[in-house]
């Protein structure tokens, strides 16, 4: 282009002269120094999403650290009530400051914009998505170690606004004991997969009750599901918390940090852990995906027809490594349309058991290569693919053929493939 300045992050332009990559991540206030962003996320209200995030900032300060809450439910804000600030925003010309709580935490909340707290926000979508990109730019955060954004149940403007716009390090979604939430949490799972931002955990709320006169647990809302949702999920269950009538006591009198609860400690040693995922260095920032690989699922196992299978799952590998993981819904449809659920996700690479010819034309012609022959459980397959380990087939009929290294894909071999 003749008007080019060479300034890519400035122009919407599409062209072959455009060599870095576009981000939507907005800068923070020139007077912030943000290490961590951690979003708490929640599929539907009510299941404790603010409290979670409240006793996360607490409790990462008490352990020296310095944290904030970045409070992103703009139509329901709740944390000043929980640390008992009724503060009103001020500021001066390099923009609005956080309230400090009684141990530090800094927080910005809508409330603190509202004459008065019981006022309601009446905002459309992109307003309200607009205004977490403010709290982010304009209020003067200064140092923080780990900032927790306390997000608006579901998928909309908001969470995408968030995770488009800050530099999320991950999220820890909460939930509760519900069958049902366990579509809820898939819901949150794919939306995070698909912005590639790490789920760091899952936490239960309401898990538990336990009788002050047996002293025994008791599960109001049915047995929990949440390890069943881990497993499937490849995300780890951090916390379990109880539905203790003190907690909510606390909260209401703003002493949330005066609380002790032990169920916490989990999640604040594995926030320690966690590594910021944006880092300077601009190989770091510029690594490409190399493969996109599907295996039908069932229960863990490679499921060994490839147009009855009900699930596959999908596996993100850089340099090697596998960088993320899922498991989507194949539908009910035949193996043409199969080929089409691999599109959407960008698939490359299909592992499977048998195929037949027809389903391994659709999906070569599609740009899928295919490797048949594999069995047992996923996890063993995908590795022993990564590490070269196997015998690499694109027909599971006919003989052993050996494949010196699984990335040669321009290779059709003829022969079986066996994990060993």
């Amino acid at each position: 282009m003749s008007n080019c300045n060479n300034d890519c992050g400035s122009c919407s332009e599409n062209c072959n002269d455009r060599t870095q990559p576009q981000s939507f991540l907005e800068e923070p206030n020139k007077n912030s120094n943000i290490k961590k962003v951690i979003g708490i996320v929640s599929g539907k209200g009510g299941v404790g999403k603010s409290l979670v995030t409240s006793l996360l900032a607490a409790n990462m300060q008490k352990q020296g650290y310095l944290s904030a809450i970045l409070d992103g439910d703009i139509t329901g804000p709740s944390i000043p009530k929980a640390f008992g600030i009724k503060d009103k925003a001020y500021g001066n010309d390099s923009g609005m400051f956080p309230a400090t709580s009684s141990t530090g935490v800094k927080l910005f909340s809508t409330n603190m914009l509202l004459q008065n707290e019981s006022d309601p926000v009446v905002w459309r979508g992109p307003v309200i998505a607009g205004m977490i990109k403010q709290f982010w730019q304009e209020v003067q955060w200064g140092d923080v170690d780990y900032m927790f954004v306390d997000m608006p149940p579901g998928t909309g403007d908001v969470p995408l606004t968030v995770f488009q716009s800050l530099p999320v390090d991950g999220i820890i979604i909460v939930t509760s004991p519900q069958e049902l939430v366990s579509m809820i949490v898939e819901k949150v799972v794919n939306m995070a997969n698909m912005m590639q931002i790490p789920v760091l955990g899952i936490v239960e709320n309401m898990s538990y009750f336990i009788c002050d006169s047996c002293n025994k647990e008791h599960h109001i809302f049915g047995d929990s599901h949440l390890d069943e949702i881990a497993e499937r999920f490849n995300v780890d269950c951090i916390a379990r918390l109880p539905m203790d009538p003190s907690i909510a006591h606390q909260v209401d009198k703003g002493l949330i940090e005066d609380l002790d609860i032990p169920q916490i400690q989990p999640i604040v040693e594995m926030l320690k852990k966690v590594e910021s995922l944006h880092a300077t260095n601009t190989e770091d920032t510029a690594k490409t995906i190399n493969e996109v690989i599907a295996i039908p699922y069932d229960k863990g196992q490679v499921f060994q027809h490839f147009g009855k299978t009900k699930e596959f799952k999908i596996y993100t590998v850089v340099d090697n490594e596998i960088t993320n993981q899922r498991i989507i819904s194949a539908g009910s449809a035949g193996h043409h349309e199969l080929v089409h659920v691999l599109l959407e996700y960008d698939v490359t690479t299909l592992l499977c058991g048998g195929m037949g010819n027809g389903a391994k034309d659709a999906n070569e012609a599609a740009g899928i290569t295919v490797y048949t022959g594999f069995s047992g459980s996923c996890e063993q397959a995908i590795a022993n693919y990564i590490a070269g380990n196997v015998q690499l087939s694109s027909n599971a009929t006919c003989n052993h053929h050996d494949h010196d290294h699984h990335h040669d894909h321009d290779h059709q071999c003829s022969g079986n493939c066996s994990n060993h």
